[in-house]
Parts: C-alpha cells; sequence; structure tokens
C-alpha cells in the first residue's frame, strides 16, 4: 500500500520522531523482561514509564512483526497454536492521550473486546483514497471513546475520536495505542487479530502492511 505521509494527519497529534519518542524492545530477546512479573499490570506499568523516564521521552513506540512472548501472560493468545508476532505497531504514552483520525474516515465497526490482555475498547475506522477501501484499527482505548458512536459515523481528517484508555480497562495493558493497517477485513466486526502464530505470518502480513508510516517521521 502506497501513501504519501503528507496526505496523512498524526494520529497521536505529532509525529513520533528520535526528539519525542524512544524505541521500545518487547521481543523475546529482551532479557530485562525475564525478571518481571507481567501478570501484574501495575509492575508492568512501572517498567514502561520507568524506561520512558530514564530516556526523557514522551513515547515509547515499536513492535510490528516482533515476536513477543509477553503474551504469555493471558490465556487469550494460547488457544492452539501460541500466538507470539505483533501485528502492528505500539505507541506506549500516558492515558487518556487524544487520537485523531489520519484521513477522512468512517466508523466500521467498534467493540470491548475485554478478555484479560486482549485490545479492551477498540475502534476500526474505514477509509478510501485513490479508489482502494482500507481499515486502520485502534486498540486499548478508553470505555468512555465507545460511548454516543454508531457504525457509519463519518469522521474528518484531523478530527479527535477516541482518547487512550487506563488500565484495567484498556485490556489491562500499561496505557499504549495498538495501531494497525488493514486491507480487508474478512468479515470481522470490532476485532480483528493483532497477533498471529508463527505459521501464519505470511498470510496476516499480506492483510497487514506495515503501519509505522502513520505514526512514524523519522
Amino acid at each position: 500500500m502506497q501513501l504519501d505521509q503528507n496526505d496523512l494527519f498524526p494520529i497521536m497529534g505529532e509525529w513520533l520522531n528520535p526528539n519525542n519518542s524512544v524505541l521500545l524492545d518487547f521481543s523475546n530477546q529482551n532479557a530485562d523482561l525475564l525478571k518481571l512479573d507481567l501478570q501484574s499490570t501495575p509492575l508492568f506499568n512501572e517498567y514502561v514509564f520507568g524506561y520512558l523516564k530514564k530516556s526523557e521521552k514522551k513515547y515509547g513506540h515499536g513492535g510490528y512483526l516482533e515476536n513477543r512472548t509477553i503474551y504469555q501472560r493471558s490465556t487469550h493468545f494460547q488457544q492452539g497454536e501460541s500466538r507470539c508476532m505483533h501485528l502492528g505497531v505500539d505507541v506506549w504514552c500516558e492515558a487518556f492521550h487524544p487520537l485523531y483520525a489520519p484521513l477522512d474516515s468512517k466508523i466500521h465497526s467498534f467493540a470491548n473486546n475485554n478478555n484479560f490482555g486482549d485490545y479492551g475498547p477498540t475502534i476500526i475506522l474505514e477509509h478510501e483514497l485513490n479508489g482502494q477501501k482500507f481499515y486502520t484499527l485502534y486498540g486499548h482505548l478508553s470505555l468512555k471513546s465507545l460511548k454516543n458512536i454508531k457504525e457509519g459515523d463519518l469522521i474528518k481528517k484531523g478530527q479527535k475520536f477516541s482518547e487512550l484508555g487506563p488500565y484495567p480497562e484498556n485490556g489491562d495493558w500499561p496505557p499504549h495505542l495498538h495501531f494497525q493497517l488493514i486491507t480487508d477485513m474478512k468479515n470481522k466486526i470490532g476485532d480483528f487479530p493483532g497477533v498471529c502464530g508463527p505459521s501464519e505470518l505470511e498470510f496476516y502480513k499480506n492483510l497487514c502492511p506495515n503501519p509505522n508510516g502513520f505514526i512514524l517521521n523519522e
């Protein structure tokens, strides 16, 4: 999918760059994660925001196609083949940070995916650009973000439409946005896999191309 970043409004209200953000590694290569009790969201939160404070950055980001063991904290990801390949990009920052539509949009669907470790409140936007239809998914929102909205609502480029949620209402994660680009929803409503098993990766890579251009301006 070819998009000119000049056509996009920054989802976080500003582009992430080396001055305001730092790469956070949640891959299975990060030995620090082995020392954490990831079942404890407060301890996980201390790790994330302690890292941001030490780095003197407002945002942490990363994760596209990262092989992660952190999903072992939740049985939701351990049904059948263990799901560990991350299909979106995460932006870690304080709860209630506003989110803005990157393009003219309409609400495709929304849901509160409230399993432990799941997306929590989720909104999926539908876009059409140059005759091409595609979707953007926003997970770990506040419950308030799902109030007074309905499928088909029109949202203008640059319009605030939601905000990040605090734990536990955001799926019980340290506050962050899971952002995902999707070319075909496969008839799913209010939800779409954000993590897949290794055997499914080639299939989902085609459905979920690299979304970093919607977030980063490096």
